[in-house]
């Protein structure tokens, strides 16, 4: 009889074993197809007001900026969209600026825009930019920062509009910037971009849906 009702039990955990995996599977949440249109193409985005890095409390404000690079439709939760090929900051006779001096940064790309979730109704699409590796030089202050900068991209628009929070960068690198940049510093990076096909005024869309 013991026998019995240990067979019972096995066959009964087997059972209820089988119901809970084929449950968690069905309930699982399906990947993200991302629709970018056009794809793949290539873009360019120009600033649309300041771009400002904030450093330890200190903004370093940049008036010009633009950016170029491919995008295409993908799939995942959350999946790259895009990928920031070149980036640039100031212009001749228009540099970035702080109260320590005008800033020089140079961008190691590719960088990416990184979609995570997309909101059908407004056709925002909520995400971030990612691999962010930059050099930033002000007087004799030179460091590096790397991370990322989350952010939004707005369809009707073509606004990327950045808004790193405190975490998102981190100062890897500093030489001789003392208490003002220090190792470990979480820098915000923030600022509007407005993105268009390259060569027309077409403004692209990235669509997220489940299937």
């Amino acid at each position: 009889m013991q026998k019995s009702l240990r067979k019972i039990a096995l066959v009964a955990g087997a059972a209820t074993a089988a119901i809970g995996l084929t449950a968690g599977t069905a309930s699982a949440v399906p990947s993200t197809v991302w629709t970018v249109t056009p794809t793949p193409a290539n873009f360019t985005a120009t600033n649309s007001g300041n771009i400002v890095l904030t450093v330890n409390g200190i903004p370093m404000t940049c008036t010009t900026s633009g950016a170029s690079g491919t995008m295409q439709s993908a799939t995942g939760n959350p999946a790259t969209v895009a990928n920031i090929n070149a980036i640039n900051f100031g212009a001749s006779g228009s540099p970035c600026t702080s109260v320590l001096g005008n800033v020089t940064t140079v961008a190691t790309t590719p960088w990416t825009v990184v979609a995570a979730d997309y909101n059908a109704t407004t056709g925002v699409t909520t995400g971030h930019v990612g691999n962010v590796d930059a050099t930033v030089t002000v007087g004799a202050c030179k460091f590096r920062v790397t991370g990322k900068a989350s952010g939004t991209y707005t369809n009707s628009t073509g606004a990327l509009a950045v808004n790193s929070v405190s975490g998102d960068l981190t100062v890897v690198s500093a030489t001789s910037c003392g208490a003002a940049v220090p190792v470990g510093a979480k820098p915000t990076f923030k600022g509007t971009y407005l993105v268009k096909q390259t060569g027309t005024s077409v403004i692209p869309k990235i669509v997220g849906s489940n299937p």
